[in-house]
């Protein structure tokens, strides 16, 4: 059963980046990817979390244990892309020291600065 979730899992990544590749086919814009991402891992999180009322609900507490701990495995890497910092498209103006162009008043890669 096992092997069986592994590769539908597989085949489902394997769609949806060939999604992105399609929708995408001249510049891969990371903050899409992302952005799927996110949406895949909450589905996958609130799946999980599913499974584990359900197998409370038969007293399954050894099987809902586990369904949890994956859940909040998939949550702290919804965390972790979550904190990944995608510069936005077109802002390719970085310098080589990792600053960011601009007049040194507040201009630079998110633009002029709010007074």
């Amino acid at each position: 059963m096992a092997q069986l979730h592994d590769l539908r899992l597989r085949l489902l990544v394997q769609q949806e980046s060939e999604r992105i590749a399609e929708s995408q086919p001249d510049d891969l814009d990371l903050s899409v990817v992302q952005a799927r991402c996110l949406c895949w891992l909450a589905l996958l999180a609130e799946a999980h979390e599913d499974q584990a009322s359900d197998a409370e609900r038969r007293g399954d507490v050894e099987q809902a244990m586990g369904w949890f701990a994956d859940s909040m495995r998939l949550r702290d890497v919804i965390q972790v892309v979550s904190a990944i910092e995608i510069p936005l498209p077109g802002a390719h103006d970085q310098l080589e020291d990792g600053e960011w162009e601009g007049d040194g008043e507040g201009d630079g890669f998110f633009g002029p600065m709010a007074a």
